[in-house]
């Protein structure tokens, strides 16, 4: 499956989670009547019984999702992580930090808060959030300790699987819901551990209704498993796999599997209420837990799909070998030359001319679209190598990354760019405006085009620390840059589009979850919009290639109707109207989206790196996020 066949069976997911949810809230209630009527006999109990049962499973649901309206990063710290900063020395955290920064430029999407179970020696980790902007990957110390570069490298690609396809979201909402249908379990094991009232005749009452909440909770319990197995095992196979493509071997992520077998620890988490919980989100089984309440396929079934000459038998022996000498992970990598890939050693090979052509089809286009493969991920290494150490830096210093950002959206008109500066200086300062502009002349002027997104991605976890009353000023100044006048390039315009779209879900993360379903003809107007823009941008002070790159795009959507090519007056700021209902198209219809706009760019055989760019900025706005070069190597 692609990136939106996988949409779509997310969303598939999210109506079988009602349906199931549903009829376990039936059987819930169905219990608790019964049971009022043995007891009571009453018509009357029973009607408050069963009004009783739904509003606690109710308000239980509600307020759980309330709970975790925050996102992937309160999920992590309920679970007991600690947040990795972005400028850390700590050799294990920076590997990790590298990995992940690594991986997310080779996907497209921004870089996800980091946090570290530090009292878990098992092997897990796991990624939560409501989107790509508000994702959170957590990983143990057990982790960080016993995995070399390759296998923790195999983990995160698993997990970044999850947050690409849609898994994340589905995870997350599966917690909310779920916690509704324990609840009555909850209360009864409550009253039952901290009740003082059975020590009395007149507590009877209330000590026999604890008994019965506990038992059926119970049936709460069973369909909250159910449900969890069912929705989890299959996609954990489906990650794997994902993760296998992604990395171009095997040998990491089976690696890592053989050593959750063969250590002690295994990937068990030790807060069991946590650990039950979340079961469903991580990696290796957090519980113990088998059969058909497993959310997880079997340790070695898994290992043998990657391969499958495996024999169960060899954990036995590194369990043996691991008893008296654990695995190290760090001094693995020394052993097996993995270090040097942190150190930056040898320099990273040249980018291509800014100027350079590259081949790409719509096909092509389409199969990475959230599923990075072959070279992207060392490509997103030379990438983040050719930025250097400096900006490497400066996107990660608290006080330098707003200046950085503007800085990357100063227009190289020198006119529109001293009233960008004015439109800064009045809502950020002018101390932010003037490093804006030093940052511009010392670093961004001559960066390739290949590497402005790269340098968001890694400011982007950076920024969004900042207070909220900060980034809404933030926000207002990068729309103020952008809409100074109708000169505006469209990368520019995009590339500010793309981070108020980032910010704005990472501010208010369960706002922004949800799942397109909007046809392509209920879009038209908008979809010839955005054509007509990429195409006059794609071909300047070329009408008639324009013209054709248009209808080349128009044929792929919507073949049968007449849209004359109209480049709207506005220019690039006629998109503001466009994003949102092209967001919340169906996944076979952003399908047929992305295709179109990429024979709209290559309709005359040649895409130049900006123009590449562009579309990568474009479909990242559109949450179809690209690798971070588009040509296969």
């Amino acid at each position: 499956m692609n990136f939106f066949e996988h949409q779509a069976a997310a969303r598939r997911g999210s109506g079988r989670l009602v349906l199931l949810f549903a009829l376990a809230v039936g059987g819930i209630v169905l219990a608790v009547d019964l049971a009022t009527l043995v007891f009571t006999g009453s018509i009357g109990a029973t009607v408050f019984a069963t009004v009783l049962t739904l509003a606690v499973i109710g308000l239980g649901s509600l307020y759980r999702i309330a709970s975790l309206r925050g996102g992937g990063a309160v999920v992590a710290a309920q679970m007991g992580g600690t947040w990795v900063p972005e400028d850390t020395r700590d050799p294990s955290l920076r590997r990790l930090r590298n990995v992940v920064e690594e991986i997310a430029i080779a996907s497209g999407v921004p870089v996800p808060k980091l946090f570290v179970m530090e009292n878990e020696a098992g092997i897990n980790a796991f990624a939560a959030g409501y989107s790509p902007s508000d994702a959170a990957v957590a990983v143990t110390r057990g982790a960080l300790d016993r995995l070399n570069r390759d296998e923790l490298q195999g983990v995160i690609a698993h997990e970044f699987s999850h947050v690409l396809n849609g898994d994340m979201r589905l995870n997350i909402r599966l917690m909310g819901v779920l916690f509704g249908i324990l609840m009555l379990s909850l209360i009864g094991q409550r009253i039952l551990i901290y009740g003082r009232l059975g020590r009395s005749r007149d507590g009877t009452p209330v000590l026999i209704a604890a008994l019965v909440a506990v038992v059926v909770g119970a049936i709460g319990v069973f369909f909250g498993r159910m449900i969890k197995a069912g929705v989890s095992r299959q996609r954990e196979y489906l990650a794997d796999a994902s993760a296998v493509q992604f990395t171009r071997q095997t040998r990491g992520l089976a690696g890592a599997l053989k050593k959750i077998g063969g250590l002690p620890a295994g990937s068990k988490l030790q807060d069991k209420a946590d650990a039950e919980e979340v079961s469903h989100m991580l990696f290796g089984s957090g519980t113990a837990l088998a059969g058909m309440f497993a959310t997880h396929p079997p340790l070695v079934d898994r290992i043998r799909r990657l391969e499958p000459s495996f024999d169960a038998r060899q954990l036995q022996e590194l369990e043996a070998r691991w008893r008296m000498s654990p695995p190290d992970g760090l001094a693995e990598d020394i052993a097996l030359g993995l270090a040097a890939h942190d150190a930056g050693a040898g320099g990273p090979p040249p980018l291509p001319p800014a100027g350079a052509q590259v081949v790409i089809t719509p096909p092509m286009v389409v199969s990475q679209v959230a599923t990075p493969a072959e070279d992207d991920y060392l490509r997103a290494h030379d990438l983040v190598e050719q930025l250097g150490p400096e900006l490497r830096g400066l996107a990660r210093q608290r006080e330098a990354v707003m200046p950085l950002l503007v800085g990357l959206l100063l227009d190289a008109d020198a006119a529109v760019a001293v009233r960008q500066r004015s439109e800064v200086a009045a809502r950020c300062g002018e101390a932010l405006a003037q490093r804006a502009f030093e940052l511009r002349r010392q670093h961004l002027e001559s960066l390739h085009p290949s590497l402005r997104l790269p340098l968001a991605s890694l400011a982007f976890p950076v920024l969004r620390q900042r207070p909220r009353p900060e980034l809404d000023t933030f926000l207002d100044t990068i729309d103020a840059m952008v809409h100074t006048d109708g000169r505006v390039s469209v990368f520019e315009y995009c590339l500010s589009r793309l981070l108020q779209v980032q910010v704005r879900e990472a501010l208010d993360p369960s706002r922004h979850t949800r799942f397109g379903r909007n046809k392509a003809t209920g879009v038209r107007a908008e979809f010839a919009t955005l054509l007509a823009v990429v195409a006059e941008a794609g071909h300047p002070g070329a009408p008639m290639q324009a013209q054709r790159a248009y209808l080349a795009g128009l044929q792929r959507v919507l073949p049968r109707d007449h849209l004359p090519y109209a480049p709207p007056a506005e220019g690039v700021q006629a998109l503001d109207a466009v994003w949102e209902p092209l967001d919340r198209l169906a996944p076979p219809a952003k399908e047929m989206l992305v295709e179109a706009l990429v024979h709209a760019v290559s309709s005359d055989q040649k895409v130049s790196v900006a123009e590449a760019e562009l579309l990568r900025t474009v479909c990242a706005v559109l949450h179809c996020p690209l690798p971070a070069l588009l040509e296969r190597a």
